[in-house]
């Protein structure tokens, strides 16, 4: 078995003594793509890991507010997050969040391993009809991972992120469950 194969990587909700993990992840992740995050590698490089703590929400994917990780030999390759909203006329939604890969690992299938188990998660939860995301328009293999999972695009926000002086427009994308 390669380094890139998949069925090699643990899959598991991110706990507190994650988070220096998940801010090494995240901090090189934002610094190597800039374009396709919403949050800036600056001004996210100067937190700290526990300022992220509210993201793994209860621990559980039980309250749709989680953190799930992809783990290879010990190291933290990979993420992604579910926010969910606690007004109660939107709570019905999920909003799929920071998912990240290390580059090196691209074509493993850790992604669709990733987004396959957190649907499945938020299939589970109580209340959950509905998934959204965005993400860059134009980054194909993104939005090609999102399609084979289901997602449809249901509109895009023009100049939706500013890197430097180059406007990137972003696809929004919708799941039913």
């Amino acid at each position: 078995m390669s380094d890139r194969d998949a069925s090699r990587v643990e899959l598991r909700l991110l706990n507190p003594g994650d988070l220096d993990n998940y801010k090494v992840l995240r901090d090189d992740m934002l610094a190597a793509h800039p374009e396709a995050f919403t949050s800036d590698a600056g001004t996210e490089r100067a937190r700290t890991p526990q300022s992220y703590l509210p993201r793994l929400g209860s621990g559980l994917a039980d309250d749709g507010q989680f953190v799930l990780g992809a783990w290879q030999n010990g190291t933290l390759v990979g993420a992604i997050g579910s926010d969910r909203d606690t007004r109660l006329k939107v709570r019905h939604i999920a909003h799929l969040i920071g998912m990240m890969l290390r580059p090196e690992l691209r074509g493993s299938g850790i992604a669709a391993r990733l987004l396959e188990r957190c649907i499945g998660l938020l299939r589970a939860t109580d209340g959950i009809e509905m998934l959204t995301l965005t993400v860059t328009k134009g980054n194909m293999p993104a939005i090609r991972l999102y399609e084979r999972a289901g997602f449809a695009t249901c509109g895009t926000v023009p100049r939706a992120i500013r890197v430097g002086s180059t406007y990137h427009a972003k696809d929004q994308m919708v799941l039913m469950l």
